[in-house]
């Protein structure tokens, strides 16, 4: 990568930094809902993009973690306890329930693993559902209060807002350093060819797990801001249609690029509201538009990226090897 490119890139960055910050202070209400929603499901689509995009690891029961963190973050809170402190519950919770999910990981693959977390996600909405005494069922849990950061009181939009979008920022920088870390690398490796791994000493059954555990981790951290920004939780949006617009957020952004979720949940959560313009067509035209881009390039739209800067540097590179022959014929 040239300096000029690297500089362009940080440039990028800076102007969409500053776009997410400034520009939302002009919006209304719903529209703040709508960037806060998508912040916290770009959160949870960056943990099942760790497991899947980076670790190949199939899983159906993100939307899952992300109902466990909320729950535990609405029981906690209407009982007096800080977010903090249901956000800690959270980590812990989901990364040792997906520790143990992971184990059947280590049995099973492919589609075979995806029955396996789809059974775990419909044994979580049942258990959402059914067990009035801690989830309180299908009436729900209401008045769940939003926190005060550092004195300031977020329960107002734009700071609320400004709240998810600091713990998307706080993510994506543990996530950066993890995907480039040792961590990172063997999760690649997991991905691509197992066995071979194995052979070069990557202990594939601990990173196996880590994926499922740390992804799942996320999924928990997604909830607990999901049940402030609502401020009401009951059952439904837990169940498996969850975990399948998860699933699509990673794979039509693209799995196993680190902006990718960030694109995908942009699609998912934005794209709706931008085609409402078509009245009762819009979910039509939005899943036209899927089907399209997924045929087209079944890697997503940071694949197709991907490709085209693949297919430049392969004829930059032949445009090289050809001239170099004649630059040595020419030489005295």
């Amino acid at each position: 990568m040239t300096g000029t490119m690297r500089y362009l890139q940080i440039a990028l960055g800076v102007v969409v930094i500053a776009g997410l910050v400034l520009v939302p202070m002009n919006f209304n209400r719903y529209g703040l809902f709508i960037l806060s929603q998508w912040a916290v499901m770009t959160i949870a689509a960056m943990g099942l993009n760790l497991t899947l995009g980076y670790a190949g690891q199939v899983s159906l029961a993100q939307g899952a973690f992300v109902g466990i963190g909320a729950y535990a973050a609405a029981i906690m809170t209407t009982q007096g306890a800080p977010l903090i402190a249901a956000l800690v519950v959270a980590i812990i919770l989901c990364f040792a329930v997906g520790w143990l999910l992971g184990y059947p990981a280590l049995r099973v693959q492919h589609h075979y693993l995806a029955f396996v977390t789809l059974a775990f996600s419909t044994l979580a909405f049942l258990v959402f559902r059914n067990e009035e005494w801690l989830t309180k069922g299908i009436y729900g849990i209401s008045n769940i209060p939003r926190p005060h950061v550092f004195g300031f009181a977020t329960n107002r939009p734009l700071p609320f807002y400004y709240l998810c979008l600091g713990s998307l920022g706080l993510v994506s920088l543990a996530m950066w350093w993890l995907i480039r870390s040792p961590w990172g690398r063997a999760f690649l490796a997991l991905r691509e060819n197992p066995i071979r791994a194995l052979s070069l000493g990557i202990d594939t059954r601990r990173y196996t797990l880590m994926a499922f555990a740390i992804g799942s981790a996320l999924g928990g951290v997604a909830g607990t801001l999901y049940a402030p920004l609502t401020q009401y939780i009951d059952p439904v949006p837990f169940n498996l249609s969850l975990s399948l617009d998860l699933l699509m957020m990673v794979i039509v952004g693209g799995a196993g690029f680190f902006f990718g979720p960030f694109l995908g949940a942009m699609i998912a959560v934005l794209l709706p509201e931008w085609l409402r313009f078509t009245q009762g067509y819009y979910l039509m035209f939005y899943a036209i538009a899927v089907i399209l881009l997924l045929i087209y390039s079944p890697t997503g739209i940071l694949g197709i990226l991907d490709r085209y800067l693949s297919e430049r540097r392969t004829k930059t590179a032949s445009a090289l090897r050809a001239v170099a022959p004649s630059r040595l014929e020419t030489a005295p």
